[in-house]
């Protein structure tokens, strides 16, 4: 007879080296800064997010050859969970091996829902509250009347194969800027400073991630260190919690940073941003699909505690590819396929899928919105908004399946809510509006720095942050810059071209015309002509093609993550 202890320990095995794997690959960032291999860490990164998937099917291949016929036996699986529960009691981590557990056990089952009989099911807690170790780091008092000492410290305890371009001089324009970002503590503001042992990196930058302390206060504090041709140097220095938050937004790609245990991390972050879901935290250390569990339990436990409240459509211009709602008590968004796109769309729903594990995968620079998908979804159908539940029932059937008094959801894409770019820029007023349409534009040329070309750039496709900064949120159209033809917009020489409704010249599925980007953004006139004026490349057919140039040559261009004004002197 199969011995429960043991197929549970067969389990935990496979977690730890999950565990083990997923540290390996990040601890290669540190070499892939230090050599500059951008191209390396890209490689990296997608490595990592196949990972856990590959480590549950390894597993999960192992156990049916134990298990043979026994394999679907639930009163053993039973048993096997109480024995898992038992070998990882007293861990930091225990709710990442319980989530490792339950998608084992699904991918067994193929469950749609919950198990609560063979999984472990828990709505009412949160995972950091029986969190009491400190997490690791160095802390530096500051002296009043040295207090540059203090980061020549700090920094020659974070050291590299490849020297600082100049120390002292980093340190100094570190002190400086505290200094002045801090200045209304007081006279002598800054009092120490402590940093995680763990350094963290994302695509060209290791950050140092920390607090920084006054007398009867504290603030988050971030360093960003670049390596340029003459060595490492600091590069910014990050305090208010707006710019900390954006670094750790769910519109960026996740970090690599090899955390011995990551709930105490999870704790420590959430001092720096009080305000920040635990799910966003998980998700942007790695850990995505901690980071959905997290988020199912947070919105379930919110759903259920207020069952007044209805699943109503979001607010913004309905999208033709997908139906949208969302619960106004909680920052997210429900995204259901459609089964059928009204003209222009050419699309089908298995595209679209394939665009959001596209975007799963790409370096998001900070403009792309995390989506998470969720199979299977089971909300009561009288918790619907009547017109909502229509609209679902008539235009996403291939989706949506009723069962009793419940409606299951057999996919659907959940993402923070940001308000839409068409509809934030009616409710401001004139220089919020400007500062947005700029950061629209931006956000288009960071994109297509990148490789990413977004396809449909209509206002409602774009959202705002609490923090007021736009965002890609809908990916049906997405290509990749490289792969397309930027061309010149052909000049009529006849009267029947110049009045034809129609293009009279041919056009390809991959020609693109920047000259005709403004018609189809469907902004006012003064403010189409800000944007060209503070990104003119964006409508020029030859900046295109220069990008294209320098993306095949393997010419990545960089795109920080916090405006210049942050940068040191």
């Amino acid at each position: 007879m199969i011995q429960a202890e043991a197929i549970a320990q067969v389990a935990r095995d496979a977690f730890d080296d999950y565990h083990a794997r997923f540290a390996a690959i990040s601890r290669r960032a540190r070499r892939r800064f230090e050599q500059r291999d951008w191209g390396g860490a890209r490689a990296d990164a997608a490595e990592r997010l196949d990972l856990y998937d590959m480590c549950i099917d390894e597993c999960r291949r192992r156990l049916a050859a134990l298990l043979g016929l026994h394999a679907h036996d639930r009163t053993l699986w039973a048993r096997v969970r109480d024995h898992y529960a038992a070998s990882i009691e007293g861990a930091i981590d225990t709710e990442l091996y319980k989530t490792f557990f339950n998608t084992l056990a699904r991918r067994f089952f193929r469950t749609r829902g919950l198990d609560a009989d063979i999984e472990f099911v828990a709505l009412d807690i949160e995972p950091t509250d029986a969190i009491t170790r400190p997490v690791a780091r160095h802390s530096y008092a500051v002296s009043t009347s040295r207090p540059v000492d203090a980061f020549v410290r700090m920094l020659g305890d974070y050291r590299f194969d490849v020297p600082y371009a100049h120390l002292a001089r980093c340190a100094a324009a570190i002190a400086v800027r505290l200094q002045d970002d801090l200045a209304h503590w007081g006279e002598h503001p800054v009092r120490s400073i402590e940093l995680l042992d763990t350094v963290f990196y994302r695509e060209r930058r290791a950050y140092l991630v920390g607090r920084v302390f006054g007398e009867h206060r504290f603030s988050p504090c971030v360093v960003a260190l670049v390596n340029g041709d003459s060595g490492i140097r600091a590069e910014a220095v990050l305090t208010r919690r707006g710019d900390v938050a954006q670094l750790f937004g769910v519109s960026r790609s996740y970090f690599q940073a090899d955390l011995p245990t990551v709930g105490d991390a999870v704790v420590f972050l959430r001092t720096l941003l009080p305000h920040k879901p635990v799910d966003e935290l998980y998700t942007v250390l790695g850990r995505a699909k901690q980071g959905k569990t997290e988020r199912y339990r947070s919105f379930f436990r919110y759903f259920h505690a207020h069952p007044a409240e209805r699943l109503v459509p979001a607010e913004g211009t309905p999208g033709m590819v997908m139906a949208v709602f969302t619960l106004p008590g909680q920052p997210l968004v429900f995204k259901v396929i459609r089964d059928r796109f009204a003209w222009p769309k050419r699309t089908t729903p298995e595209e679209v899928q394939a665009q959001y594990e596209r975007v799963f995968r790409l370096d998001r620079v900070g403009r792309l919105l995390d989506a998470q998908p969720f199979r299977y979804l089971r909300f009561p159908a009288a918790r619907f908004d009547p017109a909502l539940l229509r609209e679902l029932r008539e235009s996403c059937a291939a989706s949506v399946v009723e069962d009793g008094d419940d409606v299951v959801l057999k996919l659907c894409y959940v993402q923070r809510r940001l308000r839409p770019l068409d509809l934030y820029l009616r409710e401001q007023g004139a220089e919020a509006r400007r500062e947005a349409v700029l950061d629209y534009g931006q956000a288009i040329v960071d994109l297509a720095r990148n490789d990413i070309f977004p396809g449909d750039m209509l206002l409602k496709n774009f959202g705002v942050s609490r923090h007021r900064r736009v965002v890609f949120y809908d990916y049906d159209e997405i290509r990749s810059v490289s792969e397309l033809e930027f061309r010149d917009w052909p000049q009529a020489t006849t009267y029947e071209e110049q009045v034809a409704a129609e293009p009279w010249f041919h056009v390809g599925p991959q020609d693109v015309f920047p000259e005709r980007f403004g018609q189809f953004m469907g902004l006012p006139a003064p403010l189409l002509a800000a944007l060209k004026s503070a990104h003119p490349g964006l409508f020029q057919p030859q900046w295109w093609r220069d990008l294209q140039a320098q993306l095949r040559d393997g010419q990545w261009p960089d795109t920080p993550p916090y405006p210049d004004s942050l940068r040191l002197a």
